[in-house]
């Protein structure tokens, strides 16, 4: 088992110039460069980015569907270096509703799963193809309110790694948290990210979003 180096790759200008934190959470075999080049796609050039990158090309070992302690210590690692991501954002004067987080497959499970463990009103969340981790989901994890923070969470129908019931599942926690979540399950799509869902993702990334 293994736990996570910090390394941070970062793209766009500095927080000083932006004033808002995008961090980008790559999936299970894939790198932070990879989820970086979404930026492309996103129109986030008013972003600082942030990806980290997993040791071993992977935030946790096994299935996010397996018992939590299987995934140990590798996944309270990552958890410990989102934190610690997010409080060196906050020392440059940047609030948690300046901040979004997306992740995709692995990474968007690490994603949701943080967020819970300690929610707050942040900029928004982009969970493509992604659910809260655990064989069985323990609510006395989750703490804090999202006060109407925006959520994207999809999934295919079926997907081979993210079961429809587990985005279910979360959509209702989320909610009530306090999320404000737009839920999308797309029949037959494969493991990928779709055009539909990267314009959802705009929209929550949009200067004009409802939250700001």
């Amino acid at each position: 088992m293994y736990t996570h180096q910090k390394n941070i790759k970062s793209a766009g200008k500095p927080l000083e110039e932006t004033g808002k934190a995008l961090i980008m959470i790559h999936g299970r075999g894939a790198t932070a460069e990879s989820i970086l080049s979404l930026r492309e796609h996103l129109n986030v050039a008013n972003f600082s980015l942030f990806a980290p990158q997993a040791t071993n090309h992977s935030w946790y070992p096994y299935s996010f569907m397996a018992p939590i302690e299987q995934n140990q210590p590798a996944l309270d690692s990552a958890l410990a270096l989102l934190n610690g991501l997010i409080d060196s954002i906050k020392e440059k004067g940047i609030t948690s509703k300046a901040i979004y987080l997306l992740g995709f497959s692995q990474g968007a499970c690490l994603t949701a799963e943080f967020a819970n463990r300690q929610a707050q009103l942040y900029g928004g969340l982009i969970l493509f193809t992604g659910g809260l981790i655990g064989q069985q989901l323990n609510i006395q994890n989750y703490t804090g309110t999202f006060e109407g923070t925006p959520v994207l969470i999809t999934t295919g129908d079926p997907d081979p790694h993210v079961p429809v019931s587990r985005v279910n599942e979360t959509e209702k926690i989320l909610e009530e948290k306090g999320a404000t979540v737009t839920k999308k399950i797309y029949k037959g799509r494969p493991h990928t990210i779709l055009q539909e869902e990267i314009d959802l993702a705009r929209t929550i990334l949009s200067p004009t979003a409802a939250n700001h």
